[in-house]
């Protein structure tokens, strides 16, 4: 190791806030074992409890109609495809009703920019899922779909996200992040919000008292500096608001189906040729992530694009959480990666790790219960289900 890297680490691990250029020197690095025991030495001094968490959600797509152009996302459908779908009302409850009878207390709910959807559209689905689901968070909207949705209202921003709440929006994901780099945005996408606009619609939801979460996706056109500018965005927002309960990265999965996009155009590059990175920086991502984030209580591994054991890595990693479930999932599936994994794998993920799995809300809240010895509530028979990715 060398002893800039390592000035770096006791510099992090004695507390100090670490500068971009500590940052872009760690993620140069490849030792990744000094900057994994940085990371997890972190992690157990924000989480000295025995417990390690997950959650079971589904990822409900309402539409996959959307006005923006991403060439990495091979889900979308440009409007007037023959693809195009809007979910009704009965499909979305009956979702729901699945996932709550297989121990989910919440729904991740995002969906394509759809350009035709009023505001009111929007607030009657939250409305008829609190009425027939008031236990249920609704995890719902990334940034981008909200600035759209101030957009297309001609709204201020502050009233649609206050209107979404009042009808029954609980906490917005970090979705459409990507890298918080304008050069990078517009690379890669056309008509989506950009840096500052995500970061507004972030700030705007917190100052509401609303949280939510935050994300990375790496390894595409990005250079490292991009990735510690994302995360420097990410850290002073925290800073202003204390909105973000935690940060989940993961690695851009080249899309393998795209049929309405030929993967190449004068201004960009073919996403679907870039080669996806490997556990070695996603993992190394992950433990600088949670060396620089030091205002974000919780970091996520991400088991549905690393898999089973890279995902239980994590936890060494600077992870203190694997996770969801995720009943359904439809965006990374599209492109190609696809992993099951059932409660009781990610019990037993976090077990062999050397901790208790405890199931949390979104808010990072303990529902299940804990025995005499301390072990975690055993799930019912329909939780350790292997539950398929249905698309």
């Amino acid at each position: 190791m060398s002893s800039a890297i390592s000035d770096i680490l006791k510099k992090a691990v004695g507390g100090e806030r670490l500068t971009p250029e500590d940052g872009l020197a760690l993620l140069q690095s490849h030792d990744l074992i000094a900057i994994g025991q940085a990371a997890d030495t972190i992690a157990r001094r924000l989480h000295p409890e025995p417990y390690r968490t997950f959650n079971i959600d589904r990822n409900i797509n309402y539409t996959n109609a959307c006005a923006a152009i991403c060439d990495f996302c091979a889900f979308y459908r440009p409007v007037g495809h023959d693809d195009v779908y809007v979910l009704s009302k009965e499909a979305l409850h009956d979702k729901v009703r699945e996932t709550v009878e297989l121990g989910g207390e919440q729904i991740l709910l995002q969906g394509g920019l759809h350009p035709k959807l009023p505001l009111e559209w929007y607030e009657d689905m939250l409305r008829g899922l609190k009425a027939e689901f008031p236990q249920v968070n609704v995890h719902g909207f990334s940034p981008p779909e909200l600035h759209h949705f101030h957009k297309i209202s001609k709204l201020p921003l502050e009233t649609v996200l206050q209107r979404l709440k009042v009808a029954g929006l609980g906490s917005v994901p970090g979705g459409g992040g990507e890298i918080l780099v304008d050069r990078v945005r517009k690379q890669i996408t056309r008509g989506k919000a950009l840096t500052d606009e995500w970061l507004e619609v972030m700030r705007v939801w917190h100052q509401l008292g609303g949280r939510s979460s935050c994300t990375m996706m790496f390894g595409h056109v990005e250079t490292l500096e991009d990735r510690v500018e994302h995360l420097h965005r990410l850290r002073e927002l925290q800073d202003e608001t204390g909105g973000f309960t935690a940060f989940i990265c993961w690695t851009h999965q080249p899309p393998h189906e795209a049929p309405w996009y030929n993967g190449t155009r004068k201004d960009g590059v073919d996403m679907s040729k870039l080669r996806s990175a490997g556990a070695f920086e996603y993992l190394k991502t992950q433990a600088v992530s949670r060396l620089y984030l030091d205002n974000v209580p919780n970091i996520q591994s991400s088991w549905v694009t690393q898999g089973e054991k890279i995902g239980q890595m994590g936890l060494f990693f600077g992870a203190n959480d694997m996770g969801s479930l995720m009943i359904e999932e439809n965006v990374v599936s599209q492109a190609g990666t696809v992993h099951h994994l059932s409660v009781e794998t990610l019990r037993r993920c976090i077990r062999e790790a050397g901790y208790v799995p405890r199931q949390r809300n979104v808010f990072y809240e303990y529902v299940d219960q804990v025995d005499e010895a301390g072990q975690g509530e055993a799930p019912s028979p329909a939780r350790q289900m292997a539950l398929p990715v249905l698309n």
